[in-house]
């Protein structure tokens, strides 16, 4: 049980006190960024799926 408590002691005081955290600016930018490449990779996936479809449709 010592060794648990230890843990859990040890992780709180290392996330409060060792670690940077970003600012809400900082993630507000980021997800701007995680979602525009999440809409480009999913308009290139759509792209890519119709054209297979369109060629597998003129040669089936």
């Amino acid at each position: 049980m010592s060794r648990i408590r230890l843990f859990i002691t040890e992780t709180y005081n290392e996330l409060t006190t060792k670690v940077s955290w970003p600012t809400w600016s900082e993630l507000q930018e980021s997800a701007i960024i995680v979602m525009t490449a999440s809409l480009i990779i999913g308009l290139l996936v759509f792209g890519i799926d119709t054209a297979f479809s369109f060629l597998l449709s003129l040669v089936y």
